[in-house]
Order: C-alpha cells, then sequence, then structure tokens
C-alpha cells in the first residue's frame, strides 16, 4: 500500500480558503452566545364568577335543554302515504264526486276476519270478476284493525288488511286492471274501506 503523506502548505491554504466560504448544514451554536429560552405560555387572567352564575347550573338538570320528540319507526308506509305516491289516474270530476261519497258502487268485498293469506286470493278474485263484468267502482271494507293485543311470537300492526290491500291492489296482476285507489268516505266506511275505480 503506497504511504499517506500529509498536505503541501499550497494544499492546506486552498483548504483553509474552502472553509471560509463555505456554509455549514448544521452550524453548531457559539459558547460565547446563550441559548434561547423556551417561550412561557401567557397566563389566562382568572375572573371571579358571581354567586348566580353558581346557582343557575345548580337549576340545570340533565336532559332539561334537550326536549326531542320521538321518532316513528314505521318500516311500511300509511295507507294514505301509500295512495298519496300514486297519481291521478281518472277525470278529476269523476275522483271528486267518488271520494265525496257521490257515487255509489257497484259491487262490494267485506274481508273482515280474514287472514292476508286468505284475503289476498279473496281480493283477486273479486276484483278481476268485477272487472270482467264491466264495473267502474267497487268498495273493499278492511276494517280498521283491532287494537288488541296480538298473541303470536312476532308483533304484527294493527290493521294489517287495511295496510296491505292498497299494495295487492298496485302490484300485478291486479294493477292491470285497477286505474285508481283511494279512502272510502265515511258513508261507505271511511278509513276502514277503499273505492277501487276500476279501467274499461
Amino acid at each position: 500500500m503506497p504511504r499517506r503523506r500529509g498536505l503541501s502548505s499550497e494544499d492546506r491554504e486552498l483548504w483553509s480558503r474552502v472553509t471560509r466560504s463555505a456554509t455549514p448544514l448544521h452550524p453548531k451554536p457559539r459558547k460565547d452566545t446563550p441559548a434561547p429560552e423556551p417561550e412561557r405560555k401567557k397566563a389566562v387572567p382568572v375572573v371571579p364568577r358571581a354567586p348566580q352564575d353558581f346557582l343557575e347550573e345548580r337549576r340545570f338538570r340533565i336532559g332539561a335543554g334537550g326536549k326531542t320528540k320521538p321518532q316513528k319507526h314505521d318500516l311500511a308506509p300509511s295507507p294514505a302515504q301509500a295512495l298519496s305516491a300514486h297519481p291521478l289516474r281518472m277525470d278529476r270530476k269523476v275522483h271528486k264526486q267518488m271520494t265525496r261519497g257521490k257515487l255509489r258502487p257497484e259491487a262490494k268485498l267485506d274481508l273482515h276476519g280474514m287472514t292476508l293469506a286468505e284475503a289476498g286470493p279473496e281480493l283477486a278474485r273479486f276484483i278481476l270478476s268485477c272487472h270482467a263484468r264491466g264495473f267502474r267502482l267497487v268498495l273493499v271494507i278492511t276494517g280498521k284493525g283491532s287494537r288488541a293485543a296480538d298473541p303470536g311470537p312476532l308483533p304484527t300492526r294493527p290493521g294489517a288488511l287495511r295496510h296491505q290491500v292498497p299494495h295487492w291492489l298496485h302490484s300485478p296482476p291486479l294493477s292491470q286492471v285497477v286505474q285508481q285507489v283511494s279512502s272510502a268516505h265515511l258513508r261507505h266506511g271511511g278509513e276502514g274501506a277503499y273505492y277501487v275505480y276500476l279501467r274499461r
């Protein structure tokens, strides 16, 4: 291996010039300058509270300001909502007369006392046979529903037929012959019955 030799005087002078002109990446603090003191947070003056402020706090009760209306958790829309979702597809004057109870239904079906399994086929048979006979306005009575507690393992809403009949009438095959469904007038059963206006 070649032997290392020291720097010549010319090399030393050149090196000293380079070191004087260079800027260090991480400068070391000088010993004669004191280190900067860490910034202290300014103290916030404490304002003494009046005695009535403490009394106001004592008067507050948990939940006093949080009065909200209980939300209704209804999975299925009400019959009125289900009917209002469908546009008017019949003559307005005839519809007005119908909802005021001035038109007399040509046939009537009473579903009182039937289960959903019994009422579905019976409703389909009745509507299709009335359409085949050329009837235009028929009445379907569902009742408002019993408020008694349901003895079954799963709770069911009162008036299951009242809620289900509009859905059946707006679904195939009945939707092909049904033109309009509306709640009946009081003289024909009110909320517990429906007018069903059939297509020609």
